[in-house]
């Protein structure tokens, strides 16, 4: 026994055998770490920097999806069908931040091939004139002029051929048409899912020539109306389902705040919407936001200088030239077109918090927490959580109408938008009835 115990030393336990073999391994590391910094001091650096910067992406950055919505039939048809939002939202590593993800992921979009349609031109009851471009990829642009008093033409007749198809409708954003880069992605995604699909063209845009000295804003939804009250007398047994996107977004909440179980469509859904027109317009006047917001406004007045010839005697044409921001340019031009006293009456009755509870017709929303226009802090969840027909999903990123996500972005097929909403569609065009099977 005393020559066994003699030997102990020499030999060793096992646990000390591990111990040594893990500080032996860990000096081994450390001298490699060492040799590597020493002859690779930048390469070090820049490893280090890009571990810190993936772990702060995947704890920070990485997160599941907040659904809002009060519990009932609706919240469970949007758990079981829309499954995306059950998964992590992974934006694009490399420009995630919404500054960098918000025009990249439009540029993206924007290299999509020009979609084709089928155009009629609809009359307003101001004798305006708005058009509604129906997604054809055999189309060859071909165009009806419509008039609430005349009888069908053959054009539209062809147009609505098949009156019992289901029909998605796409409301574009401040200076957006028929082929605004977002619509590239969803205006096909509807129709491969068998929707007859549509977008709206406001008074200006999309090469509709302004008749009257009148454009669009936020705070009106009349020709959303007058576009509606055509496409369902022309389709009276289609189920319709709008979609409408930032300020498209804003006039259909719009729509439906105001028409309540009476609106003409069946329902909706609304992308990157400022809810908050005042903290909305705040936010866009700071820091890298204001960017945006001189590139938005410079659009808004190119759009009157197209057709300055109608509003010369309207409006202080020099003044609108040099308008910065949005802000100046409802105050020299919008408020004065719509009769408002001031920009903060406009931006009141273009606000739609505290009237999620009018909202009669099943309405999906996405925003982001980052979005510029509409910052998580203006969001009215509060609200939608004692909605029973609306529902908000709020992802951590995504910017305003961006979305990415993947190391590569994939624009030719689904952001994390679209994928939500080619689900909403898919399961909407399942149901036989909607107001019944929902409500």
């Amino acid at each position: 026994m005393d020559a066994l115990n003699l030997l102990v030393p020499f030999v060793g336990s096992p646990s000390n055998d591990l111990v040594t073999n893990l500080f032996e391994s860990a000096n081994k590391v450390t001298d490699l770490v060492i040799a590597f910094y020493l002859s690779n001091p930048r390469t070090f650096f820049a490893i280090v920097l890009c571990t810190i910067f993936l772990i702060y992406y995947i704890r920070n950055v990485v997160q599941k999806p907040i659904l809002f919505c009060a519990e009932g039939r609706f919240r469970w048809f949007i758990k079981a069908n829309c499954t995306t939002i059950n998964e992590n939202y992974w934006p694009t590593i490399w420009c995630y931040e919404t500054h960098i993800h918000t025009p990249l992921a439009n540029f993206l979009r924007g290299l999509l091939p020009e979609l084709k349609y089928h155009r009629e031109y609809i009359r307003t009851p101001d004798g305006g004139q708005i058009s509604l471009d129906w997604y054809d990829p055999d189309a060859s642009n071909q165009e009806c002029r419509l008039d609430s008093k005349q009888p069908y033409s053959n054009c539209e007749s062809k147009i609505h051929s098949n009156y019992d198809k289901p029909i998605a409708l796409f409301l574009p954003g401040i200076t957006g048409c028929s082929q605004a880069e977002y619509l590239k992605t969803l205006v096909p995604l509807a129709h491969n899912l068998g929707y007859r699909a549509v977008a709206i063209n406001y008074r200006g845009l999309g090469n509709t020539q302004l008749l009257t000295p009148r454009l669009y804003c936020a705070a009106n939804d009349e020709d959303l109306r007058t576009a509606l009250k055509h496409i369902r007398r022309s389709n009276p047994n289609s189920k319709i389902v709008a979609t409408g996107i930032s300020l498209g977004g804003i006039i259909l909440a719009r729509y439906l705040i105001s028409s309540g179980y009476d609106a003409l469509v069946d329902a909706a859904f609304l992308v990157s919407v400022c809810w908050d027109f005042m903290y909305g317009c705040a936010s866009m006047e700071k820091g890298l936001n204001y960017a945006l917001n001189q590139h938005l406004t410079r659009a808004l007045i190119g759009i009157v200088m197209e057709n300055r010839h109608l509003f010369d005697n309207m409006v202080d044409i020099e003044h609108i030239q040099n308008c910065r921001d949005i802000r100046e340019f409802d105050e020299a031009f919008t408020i004065r077109m719509f009769n408002f006293e001031s920009v903060k009456e406009y931006y009141c009755e273009s606000s739609h918090k505290g009237k999620i509870a009018c909202i009669k017709k099943p309405t999906f929303c996405i925003n982001a927490a980052d979005d510029m226009f509409a910052p998580v802090e203006s969001l009215p969840v509060d609200e939608v959580e004692q909605s029973s027909h609306v529902a908000m999903l709020v992802t951590s990123r995504g910017g305003h109408i961006g979305f990415m996500e993947g190391i590569i972005p994939k624009f030719r097929h689904a952001y994390y938008s679209e994928r939500v909403i080619e689900q909403y569609l898919k399961a909407l065009y399942d149901l036989p009835d909607v107001k019944r099977d929902l409500f």
